[in-house]
C-alpha cells in the first residue's frame, strides 16, 4: 500500500513548475492507501511454511490499524478517481490517434537506455513523460535524443498516476499519430494498480535481475501485455535461466507476449520496433 511504502503529499512537480518547482495539486492517490488493481491468475500457497504472508486476504495487503474492510474501500475511492481520470486521458489520445505505452520495471532495468535507443531509429512523432522522485537527469537525455520530454519528479511518491500524465500531456505536444512514452517510477508494486490512459503496461525485465522477478511480482506481469526481456548481451557472464524466466512470466500472464532485446548492443531491437509499428497502426 502507498501509506506504507512512501507516498505522500508535498513533493511532487513537474518540471517547468520554477526553478526548485512548485508542488501543483496531487491526486488523491498522494493521500491514501492502494493495493493492485489486477489480480493475476497465479497466487502464492497461503500455507507455505516458513512465509509470514501479509499479502492475503481480501485487500492483499496489510496496513497497521485498518482493516482488511476498510482498505478494500479505500482502494475503491482512490481507485475509482484516477481511473475517471484515465479514461480522460485514452480518449485524448485516441482523438489524436495516440499510442500511449506504460513502461514499467525496477530501478536498473535499463528503461531509460531502451527508450534513448528506440528513440533514435524510430521516424515518426514521439513524446516522453519521464518519471522519478527527484532530478531531471533521465529527461535531459530524453532530450539528447531530440524527442520532446518532460520530466514528473514524484517527491515520496513512488509511481505515477493518470492526473499527473493529464497535467504533463498538456505541457508535452505530440502530433497526430504519435508515441507517448511514458517511463514509470522504478518500481514494481505500486504502478501495477494505476490505470494511466495508456494503450498497453510494457514490463521491462534486466537478466541481472533474476529469472523468478514475474513470481514475485506477479500484479505487474499480470497486468504488462509485454514484457522486454533486456541486456541479454550479459548472458555468458550470469547464472540467468532464460526459459524458466519465461516460464514463469507465462505462469502469471499465459497471454503476455516476450522479446529478448540488448539495448545497448541492438539484438531484438527489430523485433521491438515492429510491435512498436504493429500498436501504432492497429
Amino acid at each position: 500500500m502507498c501509506t506504507t511504502c512512501g507516498c505522500a503529499a508535498g513533493n511532487i512537480t513537474l518540471e517547468g513548475d520554477g526553478p526548485h518547482g512548485t508542488p501543483f495539486a496531487p491526486s488523491a492517490t498522494a493521500f491514501t492507501a492502494i493495493t493492485a488493481l489486477h489480480r493475476p491468475a497465479f497466487m502464492p500457497d497461503a500455507a507455505t511454511p516458513g512465509c509470514l504472508d501479509y499479502g492475503q486476504g481480501e485487500a492483499g495487503t496489510h496496513a497497521p490499524g485498518l482493516s482488511q474492510r476498510r482498505m478494500v474501500e479505500i482502494e475503491i475511492d482512490v481507485l475509482e478517481k484516477n481511473n475517471r481520470l484515465a479514461q480522460r486521458n485514452r480518449a485524448h489520445f485516441a482523438a489524436h490517434r495516440q499510442l500511449a505505452l506504460n513502461l514499467v520495471s525496477s530501478p536498473g532495468s535499463g528503461k531509460t537506455t531502451l527508450l534513448t535507443e528506440t528513440l533514435k531509429r524510430l521516424h515518426y512523432p514521439c513524446a516522453v513523460i519521464e518519471g522519478d522522485q527527484q532530478t531531471v537527469h533521465d529527461a535531459a537525455r530524453i532530450r539528447a535524443t531530440g524527442t520532446p520530454a518532460l520530466q514528473v519528479n514524484t517527491g515520496k511518491g513512488c509511481h505515477l498516476d493518470a492526473q499527473m500524465i493529464a497535467d504533463a500531456v498538456a505541457r508535452l505536444p505530440l502530433e497526430d499519430g504519435g508515441v507517448m512514452f511514458i517511463e514509470n517510477v522504478g518500481n514494481l508494486v505500486c504502478p501495477a494498480g494505476f490505470d494511466l490512459g495508456e494503450r498497453h503496461k510494457v514490463a521491462v525485465l534486466s537478466v541481472t535481475e533474476g529469472e523468478d522477478k514475474p513470481l514475485k511480482y506477479p500484479h505487474m506481469f499480470a497486468a504488462a501485455s509485454l514484457m522486454v526481456l533486456n541486456k541479454i548481451d550479459l548472458l555468458p557472464y550470469l547464472d540467468f535461466d532464460v526459459e524458466q524466466c519465461l516460464a514463469f512470466a507465462r505462469q502469471v500472464n499465459p497471454e503476455i507476449t516476450v522479446l529478448l532485446v540488448s539495448a545497448t548492443r541492438g539484438d531484438g531491437m527489430d523485433a521491438w520496433l515492429a510491435w512498436l509499428e504493429a500498436q501504432r497502426c492497429a
